[in-house]
């Protein structure tokens, strides 16, 4: 069975505040090209679909738009809702959307019914996990722990429980929208972290086949039969290396893994630039950045007068500039980004607690007062369907 693995689209999204909403029509276009072209059996989208729980109508647009096109070609597909998305909205009418070969899996009561798919060789079950809000989750899943481990492995018993009252031979793939151990990540995706810990193991996923991952935006390979697709678009700087990409997924009639890497459509390239005011304006070498959407980080030891204005002139399609001046203790092109990558909700409200008390740290009873105020408001809003 062939199956191309896609996810993190953020319909509706831009891209320092240039619509993205062309890019992401043309990227659309390419995937269901690439679906009739390499004549697949299913589309895969492991979550995220929008950027927000309340999604333009531009969005939506985009949205019913591909999913007429993969219906008229007769390509089905298995869409999970993300992290970014409304599951409850995502989820509307879909048993009807199904009936058109379009399977929406956003309710986690629902984990272990699979889609199934057939071929010459048998039968596919294909397990769409939503992403999982532990706090929200937990009870409905039965889970013994409150993190995401917990609630993926109490979902993943539910998928290896169905699948071992089928037929010997049946194949089986699930999507899932986590962050992985070993996985690495960018400036653009949300933070999923619960009670300090918002990884999980490869390891869950064990006794699948394939295992479609969401989440990530770099498309990576945790192992053979664990792997992230990426967004098809770049959402941040952070991404300036990433070549953009699905993987085409082919697997045999034991369950074995082929999987190859389709590039997708690139908009407009990125370029990061660091150096002096007129070094980035007079410097050949940055030639082939001119046409690119630029991110550019001045060293002059004096910020210099319209620094933007100016590197427009070279550098039409420029959207942000930084300023790390030469000769200061800051980590040579640190963000405030940099400085928090890594570090839990939990980390960043005690450190500022511990800040504007002027170094006098959290006890262990304001810890737990921070860490179940995090806990609730992540809650509240997931219960809401507020983008967060």
């Amino acid at each position: 069975m062939r199956l191309l693995h896609t996810s993190d689209w953020h319909l509706g999204r831009s891209f320092h505040r240039v619509s993205l909403l062309d890019a992401q029509r043309a990227f659309l276009e390419h995937l269901v090209d690439t679906a009739e072209r390499h004549r697949v059996d299913a589309v895969l989208v492991a979550g995220d679909i929008y950027d927000r729980a309340v999604p333009s109508l531009a969005a939506v647009e985009l949205f019913d738009g591909v999913l007429h096109r993969l219906a008229d070609i007769g390509v089905p597909a298995v869409m999970t809702s993300g992290n970014h998305d409304s599951a409850r909205r995502l989820g509307v009418a879909a048993g009807l959307i199904g009936k058109a070969g379009i399977h929406l899996r956003t309710d986690p009561a629902d984990c272990g019914t699979p889609v199934v798919l057939a071929d010459a060789h048998g039968d596919v079950a294909c397990y769409g996990l939503p992403y999982l809000e532990p706090s929200l989750v937990r009870g409905v899943l039965g889970a013994a722990g409150r993190g995401h481990t917990a609630v993926l492995e109490a979902a993943m018993d539910r998928v290896r429980a169905d699948l071992a009252a089928r037929r010997d031979g049946t194949r089986s793939v699930v999507l899932a929208h986590a962050f992985v151990t070993g996985g690495e990540v960018s400036d653009s995706e949300r933070d999923i972290t619960v009670g300090g810990v918002a990884s999980v193991p490869a390891g869950v996923f064990d006794g699948v086949d394939y295992a479609a991952l969401g989440h990530l935006h770099g498309c990576q390979t945790v192992n053979e039969r664990v792997r992230y697709s990426g967004s098809p678009l770049a959402y941040s700087f952070s991404e300036t290396g990433h070549r953009k990409s699905m993987w085409l997924v082919d697997l045999d009639e034991r369950g074995a893994v082929q999987a190859e890497r389709l590039f997708c459509p690139v908009p407009r390239p990125l370029a990061r630039v660091r150096g002096t005011l007129d070094a980035l304006l007079e410097k050949p070498e940055y030639e082939r950045h001119e046409d690119a959407w630029v991110e550019a980080t001045l060293t002059d030891p004096v910020r210099p007068a319209d620094p933007m204005a100016r590197l427009a002139d070279r550098f039409p399609h420029i959207l942000s500039l930084a300023f790390d001046p030469e000769g200061t203790d800051a980590a040579p092109g640190s963000s405030y980004a940099d400085r928090l990558r890594g570090r839990s909700d939990q980390q960043v409200a005690e450190d500022f607690v511990g800040h504007v008390r002027h170094g006098r740290d959290v006890d262990a009873r304001e810890r737990r007062l921070l860490s179940d105020a995090l806990d609730a408001a992540r809650l509240e809003r997931a219960e809401d369907g507020v983008s967060r």
